[in-house]
């Protein structure tokens, strides 16, 4: 029976230090069962610049913003998503550690009819390829941590209309519900959760249970996600949730050490 299990999500924007995050991440790895749960932004405007495809958003009347994924986009974030997944294969075996890209493992419902802002009016945008997140199947993760591999596990969701484009911190939160994890840690390009968005000195150092609410308040943009990320993990019954920075070197060490925002109930 596996205990003690580490989920990290890994940010998936420019800035994050992937070769730091390995040599760190390897030393941790030998203590306890780690899974990685990766981005892919960074990469896939990458390939969208090289492949000439326009980067589209879609905001919600409330002000959230995701990424428009039509089809042939939605087949373009399949391809980062191997790309990524493959770097951090070969970042980890560069510092002795066995991993394995695994197959999308997240469970969707697509999104068919999605209410959006769209040169200022409100319409219904219907061909649109992200989801719902609906659960996890832990079984595949847990069978290569009892042999000793570290799963990457894309941000990707099966579903009956195919693969989705879904929210990688929400998908790492639903990933270490399943597997019963003891902490999941988020890392991006930022230290925390900030009481003051403009002040990186503002980092809240610790949120109890009761006090998520003011914390999904003062989270804005993408930070509200991870925050969410945060809360549906704790209620999944994951012991502490940890938001880092991943910029730096140790970052996992240090996330796990109290650095950045710590949930707990």
């Amino acid at each position: 029976m596996l205990s003690d299990v580490l989920v990290i999500k890994f940010g998936g924007g420019a800035g994050l230090d992937v070769a730091a995050c390995a040599a760190d991440l390897a030393q941790v790895a030998r203590q306890r069962p780690v899974v990685i749960v990766h981005g892919v932004s960074a990469t896939m405007d990458a390939l969208c610049a090289e492949r000439g495809v326009e980067i589209r958003t879609l905001t919600s009347p409330t002000g959230h913003t995701s990424r428009y994924t039509d089809a042939a986009t939605r087949d373009l974030f399949v391809e980062a998503a191997g790309q990524v997944g493959a770097g951090w294969v070969a970042a980890l075996a560069a510092h002795g550690l066995s991993a394995q890209a695994c197959p999308p493992v997240v469970t969707a419902t697509r999104k068919d009819a999605v209410r959006a802002v769209v040169d200022g009016r409100v319409r219904v945008v219907r061909d649109d390829y992200t989801g719902q997140i609906t659960g996890a199947d832990a079984q595949p993760v847990r069978a290569l941590l009892q042999s000793g591999v570290v799963p990457v596990v894309p941000p990707l969701a099966t579903s009956p209309d195919g693969l989705l484009n879904i929210d990688g911190d929400r998908a790492a939160a639903a990933l270490a519900s399943a597997l019963g994890a003891a902490d999941l840690v988020i890392l991006s390009n930022v230290r925390g959760l900030y009481r003051d968005i403009a002040d990186p000195a503002s980092v809240i150092a610790r949120v109890t249970w009761g006090e998520l609410p003011r914390a999904l308040d003062a989270a804005g943009g993408r930070m509200k996600r991870k925050v969410l990320g945060a809360q549906e993990a704790l209620t999944g019954g994951v012991r502490r949730v940890v938001i880092g920075d991943g910029r730096t070197a140790g970052a996992v060490s240090a996330a796990l050490a109290g650095a950045g925002t710590e949930f707990v109930r």
